[in-house]
């Protein structure tokens, strides 16, 4: 398969996962549909891309930024940071909207820190603390 297409294929199976997180926050088997197949299909593509464009050598390029610039110039390794961004991206959304419920986060709050999320990650998970914050009055809250 080519890069592109597995960029795309990501891409969509992404939107799918977020569309599952924010629009159908009450079907029982979301979490498991997005840990159980996105996530672990995405995790399965990053170490095939991984296997098969990163040598043992390029260990030596995450010390430096010109090394891991160096890095991105080839399309695999590109579309495995790629997947590696959109996996972990819905991974905490997985966390904003189960760590929401535990606390009785109203889902309408949620939705914009999951957006934000999706398009800008650590952001949509810093909205999300805040507002935890003001509804639970603790940063440090159970097991977070």
């Amino acid at each position: 398969m080519h890069p592109e297409q597995i960029f795309t294929a990501a891409n969509t199976l992404a939107m799918a996962g977020w569309i599952i997180l924010i629009f159908l926050p009450s079907w029982q088997a979301s979490d498991k549909f997005i840990t159980g197949i996105i996530i672990t299909l995405m995790g399965l593509v990053y170490t095939w891309l991984m296997f098969t464009a990163f040598k043992p050598a390029d260990i030596e390029s995450f010390g430096s930024l010109s090394g891991v610039k160096k890095l991105f110039e080839s399309d695999k390794l590109v579309v495995a940071g790629w997947v590696h961004y959109l996996a972990f991206d819905l991974l905490a959304g997985l966390f904003i909207k189960s760590n929401g419920v535990r606390y009785h986060i109203n889902h309408w709050l949620l939705a914009p820190c999951m957006l934000l999320t999706f398009l800008f990650g650590p952001a949509g998970l810093l909205l999300y603390l805040i507002i935890r914050l003001i509804k639970t009055k603790h940063y440090f809250t159970g097991n977070f």
